[in-house]
C-alpha cells in the first residue's frame, strides 16, 4: 500500500473510530432521533471515502501488474466491486 493512501485510511479510521463511540453515546443518552441518523450517515459517508482510496491503492499497485498477467481475474475482481457498489 502507498504510504500516503496508508496514512490517510489510518487516520480516518480513527476520526470513524470516534463517531462511532459518540454515536453509541448518542443512543445510550437517548438523543434526539434525526441527531443520530445524522451521525450514522456521518460514519457511512466516511467509510465510502476509506473505500475510495482502498481502491485508488489498488488501481496504482496492482491494476498494472495484474494486467500483464492475470488480465482475466483483475476484470472479474473489477466487476465483482462494480456490482457490490451498485448496491449501496
Amino acid at each position: 500500500m502507498e504510504v500516503k493512501i496508508k496514512n490517510k485510511t489510518l487516520r480516518r479510521l480513527n476520526i470513524i473510530k470516534g463517531q462511532i463511540e459518540g454515536l453509541k453515546k448518542m443512543i445510550e443518552n437517548e438523543k434526539y432521533c434525526i441527531d443520530i441518523l445524522i451521525q450514522s450517515m456521518a460514519i457511512k459517508q466516511a467509510l465510502s471515502g476509506i473505500e475510495d482510496l482502498i481502491l485508488e491503492n489498488h488501481f496504482r499497485i496492482h491494476i498494472p501488474k495484474q494486467l500483464k498477467n492475470k488480465k482475466e481475474v483483475t476484470i472479474r475482481e473489477l466487476l465483482k466491486i462494480y456490482k457490490l457498489a451498485k448496491r449501496k
